[in-house]
């Protein structure tokens, strides 16, 4: 199987064979209660079957089928973060994720599959239990290698694949189990000259049955069939038959037929794929080969080859990516592998190495977000988020690491804002800071960093309460921070003089040549004059930020700066055109990088300019489209705009009446934010849908058809990128296809003539 740029396509683990009867089940199960989970063994197949049943009835619901995967997850505190990030949720003033997500399920009919439960119980358990109380049209799939212990929870033990009987003497009779089926199928893949026959057959049926039908133990041991018979493998795998397990989570009997397979497995692994086996389990999500030699320490030719011989054997699983290939390994060989490092008492070691990576990850992001590396930073972070946070979890729980954690959450903040993740970033800080020493480098900082995160959710007292220890460290280096701070927590707050510190910030950090951290503080300061009836004052001084922006190649401080240009003509006085020129611009800069939330204010600024020019009609449509994008990330106008918005909306109901009022806001909530721009239809979002798929499946299903990237359809449905990847893998899962060549071919011959 090639795809089209000639890269191999590897087929996952636990391929999907003789799931029908339980595939089945678990819809029924689905029809009759709103919690679901699917139990049994590590490696049985729960998350497949799970994938399958999901995909199958995006139509049964409406709100949307959302999968959230917690194999990466190592704290129970990321679980609702988790969901809101697998739902496209921006976390927003006053509000936990957990609230966050309750807020958007509650008035939708949708699937939630939580995948991986086992080692998040608690977490998992309170986010189920919050939402399925207060959302009465929510149904969850669960999967676990135990139940969540959750009133009304429907329990489903996974069976192993069926196994062949002793007495099967023919390929026909033993190919009618699951096991041979999914053996012979995968071995077929190693070895396209493979086939199950009366020479084999019984070597076959004695492994299926030796493995328990267990599906992830019958692909690795199927993986070696380009070196091995059926005989050999089922000697071998005899042979590691009494080695009992410590430490993996599984029943004792289905523990020792797995363990007793990765042993083997391991067996068969050179010293060095042995060794990076063991340290690539640090990885709590994908890496690329750079990241492995970094983290591995070996010289890079043997990390390479190492790889490269795990692949084969199926310990690491090959993802391509659009510029580079990623690897990952599943949480059952994750394991195994941290069994070996704290065997080899290497595991402190690693677990540094690891760390420091992603910290040498975000310094070289901070380094490049001002500038055309901006997309490709925030990129690279997104594809490193679940390592990350691992490291910053390791960091905190390791005695003297902390000022290190604290380095690493506010080295890159507008990573975690254009996420919509800062409940998340202020979490890290204020657990960071609550491991440092009083007296530790950088703690002021950290402090006004951490107000600025608290002022940003609208919590002024607990701002306030950072700004005023921050205010007490002696430390020059914090000054213009703790001014910063101090600025937008008064500009919210409606204090005068917000403009002084604003200034301040910006002139010391101008000082110091870090023109990054001058752009916040010199957008308050441009909107304080403004405020302040010095027009010309915030012309001036937003256009500065404007050029900065537009000098180094930077593109959402730019739209940030265009915004504020905007607001400054159309609330205090200015140009309309030029207001409207501004605010354009911003959305287009927005819609580029599918920005959805920067969006939804910019749409909703371009409504305030048609209500001052009491064109109402397209006031209220822009409104509306407004309001479908806040909807889409489970926001809000809050914070700066919540009084303009309210004035201009309330002015543009009153002057249409409701009936006229609510039909053109119904018309604007139809438009996509494109045509907020063009002020024309953008194709692609009015065809028929093309069965099986749903309607926004059927779009994104054009859209690779007509040769659009994962980043280039987002942009074009003004949904985020994760989104669109969650309807591919739906897409994928209904039609059996694995690369996106297929998928056209199938568009182009379902298209009506």
């Amino acid at each position: 199987m090639k795809r089209v740029d000639g890269g191999e396509v590897r087929r996952p683990l636990t391929s999907y064979v003789g799931r029908v009867a339980d595939e089945n089940e678990v819809r029924r199960l689905l029809g009759v209660g709103r919690l679901v989970t699917l139990t049994g063994a590590g490696g049985v197949g729960k998350t497949r079957l799970a994938a399958q049943v999901a995909s199958s009835l995006t139509r049964a619901f409406p709100g949307g089928v959302a999968v959230a995967g917690l194999s990466e997850l190592r704290d129970d505190r990321l679980v609702a973060r988790t969901v809101a990030d697998s739902l496209g949720l921006h976390d927003t003033a006053a509000r936990t994720d957990l609230e966050a997500v309750v807020s958007y399920l509650r008035p939708r009919r949708s699937l939630l599959v939580l995948d991986n439960c086992e080692h998040l119980l608690d977490g998992s358990a309170e986010l189920v239990t919050a939402s399925l109380r207060d959302c009465p049209d929510l149904v969850v799939l669960a999967t676990s290698r135990c139940s969540l212990g959750i009133a009304g929870e429907h329990v489903l033990a996974i069976p192993p694949l069926s196994l062949p009987s002793e007495e099967a003497r023919t390929p026909q009779e033993a190919l009618a189990s699951g096991a041979v089926r999914l053996f012979a199928e995968r071995a077929g893949s190693v070895l396209p000259s493979f086939e199950v026959t009366e020479d084999n057959v019984a070597d076959v049926v004695r492994l299926c049955r030796r493995l328990d039908g267990l599906p992830l133990a019958i692909e690795l041991a199927a993986s070696r069939i380009r070196v091995l018979s059926p005989s050999q493998i089922a000697e071998r795998v005899e042979r590691n038959s009494a080695v009992l397990a410590t430490g993996l989570r599984l029943p004792v009997e289905r523990h020792r037929t797995l363990r007793a397979t990765l042993d083997w497995s391991h067996s068969l692994c050179t010293a060095d794929e042995q060794a990076v086996w063991a340290r690539c389990s640090v990885f709590a999500g994908q890496f690329d080969l750079a990241t492995a030699e970094d983290v591995c320490g070996s010289s890079a030719p043997a990390v390479l080859d190492a790889v490269d011989g795990l692949v084969d054997k199926s310990v690491l699983i090959r993802v391509d990516g659009a510029d580079r290939v990623h690897y990952r390994m599943l949480r059952l060989l994750r394991e195994y592998g941290a069994q070996r490092l704290a065997d080899a008492d290497d595991e402190l070691a690693v677990a540094r190495k690891h760390r420091d990576h992603y910290a040498r990850l975000i310094g070289q992001a901070s380094g490049t977000w001002f500038g055309p590396g901006q997309d490709e930073a925030y990129e690279r972070l997104t594809a490193a988020h679940a390592d990350l946070r691992e490291a910053l979890s390791w960091s905190l729980r390791t005695p003297g690491e902390s000022p290190v954690a604290l380095e690493m959450a506010v080295g890159v903040i507008e990573y975690w804002l254009a996420r919509g993740a800062a409940w998340e970033a202020r979490d890290w800080i204020d657990r960071a800071l609550a491991e440092m020493p009083p007296d530790a480098p950088g703690r002021a900082r950290g402090l006004a960093i951490a107000s600025l995160c608290s002022a940003l959710h609208a919590d002024l007292p607990r701002a306030r309460e950072r700004l005023t220890a921050a205010e007490a460290i002696e430390d020059d280096d914090a000054v213009p921070y703790v001014a910063h701070a101090r600025a937008f927590v008064m500009m919210l707050a409606t204090e005068p003089n917000s403009l002084a510190p604003a200034a301040e910030a910006v002139r010391i950090f101008g000082e110091r040549g870090d023109v990054r951290r001058q752009m916040h503080p010199m957008f308050l300061q441009g909107v304080a004059l403004a405020y302040r009836g010095d027009l010309s004052g915030a012309r001036a001084l937003l256009g500065s930020m404007r050029s900065l922006c537009e000098e180094a190649g930077e593109s959402r401080y730019r739209s940030m700066a265009l915004f504020g240009s905007g607001v400054a003509e159309v609330c205090f006085g200015g140009d309309l055109d030029d207001g409207e020129r501004f605010i354009r611009t911003a959305l287009e800069i927005d819609l580029r990088t599918s920005d959805v939330l920067s969006a939804a204010y910019r749409v909703d600024g371009l409504a305030w300019v048609s209500a001052r020019r009491e064109d109402w009609g397209r006031a209220a449509e822009l409104f509306g489209t407004a309001a479908t994008l806040w909807e889409r990330c489970n926001a809000e106008p809050d914070v700066a705009v919540s009084a303009t918005h309210r004035t201009f909306h309330e002015a543009t109901r009153k002057a249409l009446g409701e009936k006229k009022f609510d039909a053109a806001f119904a018309e604007g909530q139809r438009r996509n934010p494109h045509e907020v721009l063009h002020r024309e239809a953008v194709p692609g979002g009015e065809q028929g849908v093309l069965p099986p798929l749903t309607q926004r499946e059927s779009e994104i299903a054009r859209l690779v058809a007509a040769g659009l990237a994962n980043r280039e359809i987002a942009a074009r449905l003004v949904i985020a990128r994760r989104t669109v990847e969650t309807h591919l893998q739906h897409i994928s899962h209904k039609l059996g296809f694995t690369n996106r060549t297929q998928l056209a071919v199938w568009v182009a011959g379902h298209e009506p003539l």
